[in-house]
């Protein structure tokens, strides 16, 4: 929400510097690079990158991803295979290559790194409210069987 200051309407994302300015860069946060899967937090959530892609060509001429993500390279490469999905197109036929829909990979899919949140994030997943409501109603119907 913007604030007035003294030097007029100021962006909380922004901190001190006014709108009309420009913001001095934040500076960039190290990427992680853990190889380690991440626990998605809500249904359909593309797996994040798990390790630094600085310097992948992800272009129309090639991507970097594929030399180690291709169904016919994880073997070889270890690296966990893109989904089936990748493969069909919007009407659900198999292709033989990536679709050119899913071909660009950061679209969907991003590197994480360790880095404050800009603003405050009241995110709960999906599995925690369920956990939440079943102990509201579990409880409720264990009393009402109880008396």
């Amino acid at each position: 929400m913007p604030m007035a200051g003294a030097q007029g309407l100021v962006d909380a994302m922004r901190g001190p510097t006014p709108v009309a300015d420009e913001a001095k860069a934040p500076l960039l946060y190290p990427t992680e690079n853990k190889d380690v899967r991440r626990t998605r937090t809500y249904t359909m959530q593309p797996p994040t990158i798990p390790h630094k892609i600085d310097g992948y060509q992800l272009d129309r001429d090639f991507n970097r991803c594929m030399f180690c993500h291709a169904r016919t390279r994880t073997e070889e490469t270890g690296a966990i295979p893109v989904s089936v999905t990748h493969y069909m197109d919007r009407d659900s036929n198999m292709l033989a290559e990536v679709s050119p829909r899913r071909y660009f990979c950061t679209q969907c899919h991003v590197p994480q790194a360790d880095a404050k949140p800009l603003v405050g994030n009241t995110f709960v997943d999906v599995e925690t409210m369920l956990k939440r409501a079943k102990g509201k109603s579990g409880g409720a119907s264990a009393q009402s069987s109880a008396k």
